[in-house]
């Protein structure tokens, strides 16, 4: 029991050391509700967030390279390495893309109950990077 205490802790502060001050830019549709949520949850987990509302996230996401079988509802982009978010993506799935620089993106396609402004996480939402390969489980 007090080694799996000591593993969770050492998790939490390395998704915090990797999130804490990293500057995301989210477009997202101004009326979007569930985009509020997942910026929420990216500033409640340490990312500095500028939002930017727009009326055509599809030359976001073509802009950015989102594949079409990967489109949600919003679209991030890491200020810093320029990699891109799609979606209700969790801060430590982000934080796992951060420390992987020679990913270009990661998506949650769709609009999955089971995530970040969206839902109650419960450990089965599954992260893709753009080539369509399993990247997280949170």
């Amino acid at each position: 029991m007090k080694k799996l205490l000591i593993t969770a802790l050492l998790a939490a502060t390395y998704s915090l050391a990797y999130g804490a001050g990293e500057a995301v830019t989210v477009y997202k549709d101004k009326n979007c509700g569930c985009c509020d949520g997942w910026v929420k949850h990216l500033q409640e987990s340490g990312f500095k967030v500028k939002a930017v509302n727009s009326d055509d996230m599809s030359a976001i996401k073509k802009r950015y390279g989102v594949p079409e079988s990967m489109n949600s509802c919003h679209t991030a982009v890491l200020d810093k390495s320029g990699q891109v978010i799609e979606g209700h993506v969790p801060a430590a799935a982000i934080n796992k893309l951060i420390a992987r620089p020679g990913v270009k993106g990661v998506a949650v396609p769709g609009m999955a109950a089971n995530s970040p402004g969206m839902g109650k996480m419960d450990g089965n939402l599954i992260t893709y990077d753009f080539a369509g390969k399993s990247f997280s489980k949170d």
